[in-house]
């Protein structure tokens, strides 16, 4: 990999990752269109790492606020009665079905589920499905509220992300807002799940990055801190955004990008591969 497109992929990884358009989609794309190859599941996966410890470093102190009460709450029973504690295991209970579906599938997850007429067709079809979140859910629980089976439903949800075009947060929003959860909710909900998969997929794919041809160490590095630098900012952006704006923004731009990469793949402008 040239610097260029580490620099490009770093920067696209930390704009997209918390947007509901798919970040694995977008380093595939802009991989196979502005360089011609494919950065690989393995490269995508670390790369996030830099996203999710802005995701850390922005939410420091809810983060340890939560961590501390999940521990205290093993010996002290008012400790468990409470939401904080409640919230906490459902972010453990949440991060288990991409844990366990991401080990049985490794090897479908770096090879077929990169075509990019799967990607292509993900997008709309989870654009579509994101639309009718937010036009029929009704939005009325807040973070509070999040149960143990919406806990276990939208770790699902969050693990159809291993499929580039779904999206990790998109995934979450979407059966967020079908379960009633108002936007700001599980946005919030949707950074806490993420860290545990992020970190765990990062750190069990770390040694496939170096495999072959792909990047160097410090091509890597500098890809991990880019993506950091930009995440940060979309982090605050996008907490803004969701207060007071819907979602269609993104299921217009998700739509538009499928059929325009279907189009391009229908006139032989990009490999599928």
């Amino acid at each position: 990999m040239s610097w260029l497109e580490v620099v490009v992929l770093g920067i696209v990884q930390g704009l997209t990752e918390f947007l509901p358009v798919s970040s694995s989609a977008h380093l595939r794309i802009v991989s196979a269109v502005g360089f011609g190859g494919d950065p690989g599941a393995a490269f995508t996966a670390v790369s996030q790492l830099g996203t999710e410890a802005a995701v850390i470093v922005y939410f420091a102190k809810d983060i340890w606020h939560l961590f501390l009460t999940w521990v205290r709450g093993f010996r002290d029973a008012e400790v468990r009665a409470t939401d904080d504690y409640r919230l906490a295991w459902l972010v453990v209970i949440g991060s288990v079905p991409i844990a366990v579906l991401g080990v049985l599938f490794k090897d479908q997850i770096e090879g077929v589920a990169r075509n990019l007429w799967l990607v292509a067709t993900t997008l709309i079809v989870f654009g579509v499905l994101l639309g009718l979140a937010e036009r029929f859910g009704k939005q009325v629980k807040p973070v509070e509220r999040i149960t143990v089976k919406d806990g276990i439903l939208l770790g699902f949800a969050q693990a159809m992300a291993l499929i580039p075009g779904v999206s990790r947060s998109g995934g979450t929003i979407t059966a967020g807002l079908f379960l009633g959860l108002t936007r700001p909710a599980i946005v919030r909900y949707s950074f806490l799940l993420a860290i545990p998969s992020v970190f765990g997929a990062g750190l069990f794919t770390l040694p496939d990055v170096f495999a072959g041809d792909g990047p160097s160490g410090a091509q890597m590095l500098v890809a991990v801190v880019v993506a950091f630098v930009v995440g940060y900012a979309v982090i605050a952006w996008l907490l803004r955004f969701v207060q007071n704006n819907t979602v269609y923004v993104f299921v217009a731009y998700r739509i538009a990008l499928g059929v325009a990469l279907l189009a391009a793949l229908s006139l032989g402008a990009v490999s599928a591969y």
